[in-house]
């Protein structure tokens, strides 16, 4: 996506001889724009743990890259298998990190370890390279719904789109998954508004996605979470869309906190409930997301405390709870199949459900 008339991706492979790994910093965001250059594997592991990169796809391509790093220090099995766990182990919800660590250890398992390392960088490219026309796709697919949600309303009427956390191009290498079709609507003129809900804890609505949405020049409004209910009780929201960190073979899907309080109220409101995903994040091991996703806790300074600019402009971070009270932080929550109207992916619009995924993918 465009920053200041520059084409950026989330991440990037440097021009120099140690192979390191350059990424926007969304810790800074949305008041400072920052990079950061990744020179080990721990350093990525580390960029993974305290969302430095956050969201299913970026994570993905960020331990790809962290395995490269490895590689170029240590070709050999046992350095695999040691950077391979240590990836893994950083963010146990979304189902891409261990996709993408999949990917690069069967590109280079069978080889010899002084051909490792190039096949290592060629594969995690390629896969960089895969997530930005994957998201592309979901956008075109995400695009036509809208269009038919628009087209049921009075001429002149104004598409309501309420989201939820950020799946945008900060989540992936480009584009992104749930605002891939909002970016294509706004470009291809269409008038839609999105209701962005700040999503506590990490405010990444309210810091993320607005100011994706503000540099693309997208019309937005950001509401507290507790508001989505409240907007669909009064018919001002027309279609609600979320991203996903793993999705069940069934149709389930896990996403950021509050999504399954989101999907209660579309049903209880006749409101279309979309989750926009790239094939990566399904799970097809899994079935009942319920039971089996395991549901990451972090820190309790994510709900403890609040980090923004002050009145003179410094950015500080605060403390919003009493001395002492500790704090429960639940990073993801689970809604099930039967409240998602449809699944968006790069090969279509599916059903939620095993049979409609089934179909749509041949498994």
């Amino acid at each position: 996506m465009n920053y200041k008339g520059k084409r950026w991706r989330t991440i990037w492979r440097n021009d120099d001889p140690k192979g390191s790994i350059g990424v926007i910093d969304q810790r800074f965001l949305p008041h400072e724009f920052e990079t950061l250059t990744l020179r080990t594997m721990e350093e990525c592991a580390e960029a993974i743990r305290n969302m430095t990169v956050r969201g299913a796809p970026l994570i993905g391509a960020t331990a790809a890259y962290g395995l490269c790093l490895a590689l170029r220090d240590d070709p050999g099995d046992a350095s695999l298998a040691s950077a391979y766990r240590r990836l893994h182990e950083t963010r146990p919800t979304a189902i891409n990190l261990k996709w993408a660590l999949d990917q690069i250890a069967t590109a280079v398992k069978q080889l010899p370890a002084a051909k490792r390392l190039e096949a290592a960088y060629a594969r995690a490219a390629e896969l960089c390279d895969e997530d930005v026309a994957v998201c592309e796709a979901i956008g075109r697919h995400g695009l036509k719904i809208f269009r038919e949600v628009l087209a049921k309303k009075p001429s002149g009427s104004k598409l309501n789109v309420l989201t939820h956390c950020n799946a945008g191009w900060l989540a992936c290498v480009d584009w992104g998954t749930a605002l891939a079709p909002i970016f294509m609507a706004h470009d291809a003129g269409l008038p839609v508004h999105v209701w962005v809900d700040e999503t506590r804890p990490r405010n990444q609505g309210a810091s993320l996605t607005a100011w994706e949405l503000n540099q693309h020049g997208v019309p937005h409004t950001v509401v507290v979470d507790n508001a989505g209910g409240h907007l669909m009780q009064h018919g001002l929201v027309d279609l609600v869309i979320v991203g996903t960190d793993r999705t069940t073979a069934r149709g389930d899907v896990c996403n950021k906190i509050g999504t399954y309080l989101k999907a209660l109220a579309a049903h209880d409101n006749g409101v279309p409930f979309y989750v926009a995903l790239p094939s990566s994040t399904i799970d097809w091991a899994v079935q009942d997301g319920l039971k089996e996703i395991p549901i990451e806790e972090r820190s309790a300074a994510e709900v403890t405390h609040l980090r923004g600019k002050t009145a003179s402009g410094e950015l500080a971070e605060i403390q919003v709870t009493p001395d002492g009270t500790p704090a429960c932080n639940y990073g993801f929550d689970v809604t099930p199949a039967r409240l998602v109207t449809a699944l968006i992916t790069e090969k279509g619009v599916c059903a939620a459900s095993g049979e409609g995924l089934r179909e749509l993918f041949g498994k």
